[in-house]
Order: C-alpha cells, then sequence, then structure tokens
C-alpha cells in the first residue's frame, strides 16, 4: 500500500504535472534546436565579412536553451519516477533541482528582458557596415559579385528587403536601375532591412517568452505539490 486519500490524489497529479514538464522540456528543445539551424537566421548570421564576425549573441541564447531543454527532460523524468514509487529520495532531489532550474529561468528571463533588443541591434550594425563598404566597391570598383555586395545581397535576399531606412532604399534602387549596384532583391521590395531584422527577431522572442512562462507557472505547482507529497509520504503509517 502507499498513500491515500489526497495525498494519492495529489501523487497523480504530480505525474501528470512532470509528464507535461517533459513534454515542455523537450517543446523547449525542439524550439531552440529549429532557432538554431532555421534557415533565415543561419544565413543571416554566418556572413563572415573580411575577419569581421556576425554577432554570436542569438547562437549562445539557443545553446543555453538547448541545454534547459535537455535537463528539463531529465528533471521531469525524475519527478514522473519519484511520484510513481513514492520515493521520498528522489523527490527531494527533484524538488531541489526544480529550485535551481527556476532560479536560472528568473535570472535568465530578466537579463533576456533587459537585451531583448542587444541582438537586433548587433545585426543592424553588421548591417550598415556592409552595407556601406559594398555601396563604396559598387561605386569605385565594376565588380559587384564578390566581397561586401555578395555579402550584403544574402541580407537582402533572405529578409526581402533593401537598404538600411527608406532613404536609403530609395538611393539603393535608383543606382541598381541605373546598373551602378546590383543589390536590391528582384522582387521589388517596400521595406528596409532595419524594419525585417526588428520583426524577425520579435517573432522568435515572441515564442519563447510564451514557452518561458508556461514552464514557469507548471514548476510552480509542481515544487508545492512534491512538498506535500513528501510530507504525506512521511507521515503515512504504511511507511
Amino acid at each position: 500500500m502507499g498513500v491515500e486519500g489526497c495525498t494519492k490524489f495529489i501523487k497523480y497529479l504530480l505525474f501528470f504535472l512532470n509528464f507535461i514538464f517533459w513534454l515542455a522540456g523537450g517543446v523547449i528543445l525542439g524550439v531552440a534546436l529549429w532557432l538554431r539551424h532555421e534557415p533565415q537566421i543561419t544565413s543571416l548570421l554566418n556572413q563572415d565579412f573580411q575577419g569581421s564576425p556576425p554577432p554570436q549573441t542569438f547562437y549562445i541564447s539557443a545553446h543555453i536553451l538547448i541545454a534547459v531543454g535537455a535537463v528539463m527532460m531529465v528533471v521531469g523524468f525524475l519527478g514522473c519516477y519519484g511520484a510513481i514509487q513514492e520515493s521520498q529520495c528522489l523527490l527531494g532531489t527533484f524538488f531541489a533541482c526544480l529550485v535551481i532550474l527556476f532560479a536560472c529561468e528568473v535570472a535568465a528571463g530578466i537579463w533576456g528582458f533587459m537585451n531583448r533588443d542587444l541582438l537586433a541591434k548587433e545585426l543592424m550594425t553588421h548591417y550598415d557596415s556592409v552595407y556601406d563598404k559594398a555601396m563604396t566597391q559598387s561605386v569605385t570598383t565594376t565588380d559587384k559579385s564578390q566581397g561586401p555586395a555578395q555579402v550584403l545581397k544574402v541580407f537582402h535576399e533572405t529578409l526581402n528587403c533593401c537598404g538600411k531606412g527608406d532613404g536609403t532604399m530609395g538611393l539603393t534602387r535608383i543606382t541598381d536601375l541605373f546598373g551602378v549596384t546590383e543589390i536590391c532583391p528582384s522582387s521589388g521590395t517596400t521595406v528596409n532591412c532595419h524594419t525585417r531584422i526588428k520583426a524577425l527577431f520579435s517573432d522568435k522572442m515572441y515564442l519563447i517568452g510564451i514557452a518561458v512562462l508556461v514552464v514557469a507557472v507548471i514548476m510552480i505547482f509542481e515544487m508545492i505539490f512534491s512538498m506535500v507529497l513528501c510530507c504525506g509520504i512521511r507521515n503515512s503509517p504504511v511507511y
């Protein structure tokens, strides 16, 4: 025999929540892997220009999320097994892991909120540098398919944009029209690249924010239920 009454209900509820937690870890792991290998972002962040590497903040964040997702899956399995086996040792270990994970998640959330625009700014700065050098090269040389012009073309074709702002977009379209440059995408876009870059990463951060909020709520309930179940197991007459 094991625990009875309300404690038995909490036991199966904790198992269910841990199963959801395990699934959430799998979702975060999957989202992080998708972000790490998402074609648009990969094509932009792989553009190494004249020894000046593109910003790596996004990849660092993605690797952290991959590690968090993997740890969550392990901890979720530990919680499921500890609840079913009614093991105080496993449940205590599970609770300690949850506290550490929750503290790390809060710290990561604060850092992410404070630096939510950092990656977009870094990528825009990298883009501006490439744009200026590409325009200078296109005006001063006849070779428009190498170096900065080639890197800039990847930005424009990937994001379907052109120019740093509306003014530079119009200027670049004019120079393309007269054959001075060959930079803007053939689709004839009317959106500048700063706007596209901001939209690109704000969409990704929105998905991550939802996932983190859901996981945080689940973790709070799991910490409460794991302690209640531990107390119920210790006070049960069959132990």
